[in-house]
């Protein structure tokens, strides 16, 4: 059984709480827990993971090489600049889904860049959970065509 690593970055531990005009009501664990389901759904198992530590994100990124067949990663506002996560993607070689659940291109001028998105195959933003879900569809998707 394919096994995907779902990896949240800082902050989205207060999602739920944290401006739920822009991110939504859900909570974190209602969140993985519909990812969950997706997956099984899909045929995957998962793993989720979720920091506010750039070095425990990318220690979670690098255990994937061994165990995982592909990321999702939200990896919040490290996305805009981290080089180091983006970097610790790449050199795991699996794919990799950068989502958000707001649309990051309608906010602040600094969200407009990815650092990460050159690294994965594809970008999913601006839907809020169903974010997670689509970006399951898609690595579903790929792995398929593997």
């Amino acid at each position: 059984m394919k096994k995907i690593s779902l990896i949240h970055g800082p902050n989205l531990n207060l999602t739920g709480n944290r401006e739920p005009s822009i991110y939504g009501r859900n909570n974190l664990e209602s969140i993985n827990e519909e990812f969950r389901k997706k997956c099984e759904q899909c045929g995957f198992e998962c793993e989720i993971f979720q920091s506010n530590s750039e070095g425990a994100i990318i220690d979670r990124i690098h255990s994937a090489i061994d165990n995982c067949d592909g990321i999702i990663i939200n990896a919040g506002a490290y996305t805009h600049y981290s080089y180091a996560i983006r970097d610790a993607i790449s050199a795991t070689r699996l794919p990799c889904i950068e989502v958000h659940l707001s649309n990051v291109h309608a906010r602040e001028e600094f969200r407009h860049h990815s650092a990460l998105a050159a690294v994965c195959a594809g970008v999913i933003a601006g839907f809020g959970k169903n974010s997670y879900m689509l970006a399951v569809d898609a690595m579903k998707g790929i792995l398929e065509n593997d």
